[in-house]
């Protein structure tokens, strides 16, 4: 019922209170309608006042919320600010930083100090020669730029070049002139100049003009020094050389005289060979006032050699030099090397010219046409072209006068008449002994630089020493005696062409073909007097044995029986006495062996011809058979026989 009813009101404070107790309704003196209404209404003011709490502080934190935004709005706009004030202040730090660098080295590069060109020393002068030169080439940049800053340095800049330009030209002119004291060493002065290459590549760049006189007076004093130099040194070459040397009539084909004798060299190389071998050739070159001391006396091609070593010496190092010093390649350094050159190229060539117009030793020509080609590739291999044009002209100088002599002496030999060489002699002529020592001679030199034209002369040259023998051998009566004479002189000819020339040059195979046929018919012609008899019927048995008409010689049985007998009896009283007439009758013990050999051996090979012709059925029941010398034995007794070294 409503006394026991109790309400719980809600507590009136949010926070900070205990709970309020339950409201009992009996405790108060109040009617229940009362109560209640009391009641609702506190209630309905107490939710009231929480409306207007709840409200009050939702305005309040729209109201920060609000103030929230508006300050975050505002960060925004000022950190979009401060990222373009970044990239402004950026770009002006690079604008700035580019700027500064040009500037820095526009001003370097304008600032001139005071001190430039004035050296102390070379090496000093030579540093701010590069410096000055480096400034002169960005003023003339920055000027083709328009490059207002230039033309307050350009007024310094070219006084400092004409001050520059002065000291080079003295200094370079000064070194020129030295090289025209006495006794200068050239090279030395020289090997300064390379190392200031930069002062002519300055004048160059700078002052054309001075580079020009400075090239010039270069030019002028060096042709004088070498034209002076070679000519004195040519000129005092000659006094040194052989005086006797060889004139029009000393030919291959004259008739042997004193004069001819004593200049023995004329067809012999002998020593004179050496002056190729590689260290002869690039060898030191002679001075001729020590050789006219010691009274030393040289064939012309020594000084032809030492002459051109130097030539080829000094030439390389000056060709190598105007590359360098000057600058200039191709046909411009070819053109400034004739220009200095030239007069002492042309004296060569004329004094060569004078000479060859009266020079008969072929061997002095042809040794000098081999030290030019040698020198040539010398200069191939160390790639200097500059003394190209010379050695064709030298050549064109010495190939036709050594085709000249050789033709003069091929001549002389085709001319020659047997009869008025004097008495006749089985022994070598003179005449083959001088073409077989010039012949080597030609053939080992050729040997090493193969010449064709050389070739076709040579074998003109044998046609008509060949032609030459056989004329002679004609002149004696006996085919024995001509036998001889041809074996001699094909022997002599052959032995000395194998000591120089190759086994297989086309000399030595000729020769060695025609030795081989005369000494097979010598051969036949020394065993025909003791053995005729029995050699002609062993080639007339194996003649008719081929056509099987043996049966001819069935009666011929007392030649047969000549034949055995007459060997058996005197074989070794003939042997021996061939084997004497052989060694008397050939020059050269060697060659007079190997003919006995060769004869000893073909009589066996006849003598077994005369056993197998005997075993025949024709004449196999003569009794004679019995009498014929066993060829076993024979051929032990004829080893006997045979001489001994």
């Amino acid at each position: 019922g409503a006394d026991c009813l109790s309400l719980s009101l809600p507590c009136r404070e949010k926070s900070g209170c205990a709970a309020a107790p339950a409201l009992n309704l009996g405790d108060l003196d109040l009617t229940t309608d009362e109560f209640i209404l009391d009641e609702v209404d506190i209630h309905i003011q107490a939710n009231l006042e929480d409306d207007l709490v709840k409200e009050a502080l939702r305005t309040r934190m729209e109201g920060m919320l609000s103030s929230f935004q508006s300050d975050l709005s505002s960060i925004s706009s000022e950190i979009q600010t401060l990222q373009q004030q970044s990239v402004s202040m950026n770009l002006r730090l690079k604008n700035r930083q580019a700027v500064r660098s040009q500037l820095s080295q526009l001003v370097d590069e304008l600032v001139v100090p005071s001190t430039m060109i004035s050296p102390v020393t070379e090496q000093e002068f030579l540093e701010q020669l590069h410096e000055l030169n480096s400034k002169i080439n960005y003023a003339k940049e920055l000027s083709f730029r328009e490059t207002l800053a230039c033309s307050d340095i350009q007024d310094i800049v070219d006084r400092l070049k004409i001050k520059a330009v002065s000291k080079i030209r003295e200094f370079i002119l000064q070194k020129i002139y030295s090289f025209r004291k006495p006794m200068t060493n050239y090279q030395i002065p020289q090997n300064t100049l390379l190392k200031y290459r930069f002062f002519y590549q300055f004048l160059l760049a700078n002052e054309r003009t001075v580079a020009k006189e400075i090239r010039d007076e270069y030019v002028d004093t060096m042709s004088k020094i070498y034209f002076s130099y070679f000519k004195s040194y040519s000129s005092r070459l000659l006094k040194v050389q052989y005086e006797d040397v060889a004139d029009k009539d000393d030919l291959m084909g004259v008739e042997d005289t004193p004069s001819l004798k004593s200049r023995n060299t004329i067809f012999t190389l002998g020593q004179r060979g050496a002056v190729l071998s590689p260290a002869e050739l690039e060898g030191p070159i002679l001075i001729p006032h020590t050789a006219q001391r010691g009274d030393s006396r040289y064939p012309y091609e020594t000084l032809f050699r030492s002459q051109h070593y130097a030539l080829l010496d000094n030439g390389c190092r000056e060709f190598l030099f105007l590359s360098d010093f000057f600058m200039v390649a191709g046909n411009s350094a070819l053109d400034l090397f004739n220009s200095i050159m030239g007069k002492t190229l042309s004296m060569f060539l004329k004094n060569l010219s004078t000479y060859l117009s009266d020079c008969y030793d072929s061997i002095a020509v042809f040794l000098c046409i081999h030290i030019i080609l040698r020198f040539r590739a010398i200069t191939v291999k160390r790639n200097i072209p500059a003394l190209d044009k010379y050695w064709e002209a030298v050549l064109e100088l010495l190939w036709p006068r050594f085709e000249l002599i050789l033709e003069m002496n091929i001549q002389s030999i085709r001319n020659t008449d047997p009869q008025k060489l004097g008495v006749l002699d089985t022994r070598p002529h003179y005449i083959t002994r001088r073409y077989a020592e010039f012949s080597s001679a030609v053939v080992s030199i050729n040997q090493t630089f193969p010449n064709e034209r050389t070739n076709a002369l040579l074998g003109q040259l044998q046609v008509e020493v060949e032609n030459f023998v056989l004329k002679m051998a004609a002149e004696f009566p006996s085919r024995r005696d001509q036998l001889i004479f041809l074996i001699n002189n094909y022997d002599m000819m052959l032995g000395v062409l194998m000591e120089r020339a190759a086994d297989d040059s086309k000399e030595v195979e000729g020769f060695q073909q025609l030795l081989l046929a005369r000494t097979q018919e010598f051969i036949e012609e020394i065993l025909s007097p003791p053995f005729g008899g029995m050699i002609a019927f062993v080639k007339e048995s194996e003649a008719l044995m081929e056509k099987g008409q043996l049966d001819k010689l069935r009666n011929d049985e007392a030649r047969i029986t000549q034949l055995v007998r007459g060997f058996s009896s005197s074989w070794k009283q003939s042997v021996e006495a061939l084997s004497q007439d052989v060694m008397r009758s050939f020059t050269n013990f060697k060659n007079g062996t190997s003919i006995i050999q060769g004869a000893l051996t073909q009589l066996i090979q006849y003598y077994h011809g005369f056993h197998k012709v005997l075993s025949q059925p024709t004449f196999r029941s003569l009794a004679v058979r019995s009498e014929l010398i066993n060829l076993h034995h024979l051929m032990v007794e004829v080893k006997k026989h045979k001489p001994n070294f």
